[in-house]
């Protein structure tokens, strides 16, 4: 329920740009597919430019259009991939063929930055 407050106190000003770091790391992955499930639905209600910073590849991949890999201290961008899927986005469908895919690029190159 605090993350849901948390987002509310954030949209309530109306902002162009929203930036959450790490909003669901301390929830549970049930309740953590919900709030992403229910930010989706917020943000093509909305429109709203949204930065979200995560460490969930899955998670990356359901909620964005452009993800931007960046490499420990000193914080540089490696690579940039673009997730062109249709919306709304289910989690189901992060096992399709093209999703898939694009998480298994996504992880090569965080592996080719941590043999560097």
């Amino acid at each position: 329920m605090q993350h849901r407050a948390a987002i509310v106190r954030a949209l309530v000003h109306d902002p162009r740009l929203l930036i959450m770091d790490e909003p669901f790391a301390a929830l549970d992955a049930i309740t953590r597919e919900q709030m992403a499930s229910e930010l989706q639905r917020i943000w093509m209600e909305s429109g709203k430019t949204v930065v979200f910073i995560t460490h969930s590849i899955s998670e990356a991949v359901f909620l964005s259009d452009r993800i931007v890999v960046m490499s420990a201290r000193p914080g540089r961008i490696l690579a940039t991939f673009e997730n062109a899927s249709a919306r709304p986005r289910a989690f189901a469908g992060l096992a399709a063929p093209a999703l898939a895919e694009l998480s298994a690029e996504i992880r090569r190159s965080l592996d080719l930055a941590c043999a560097a």
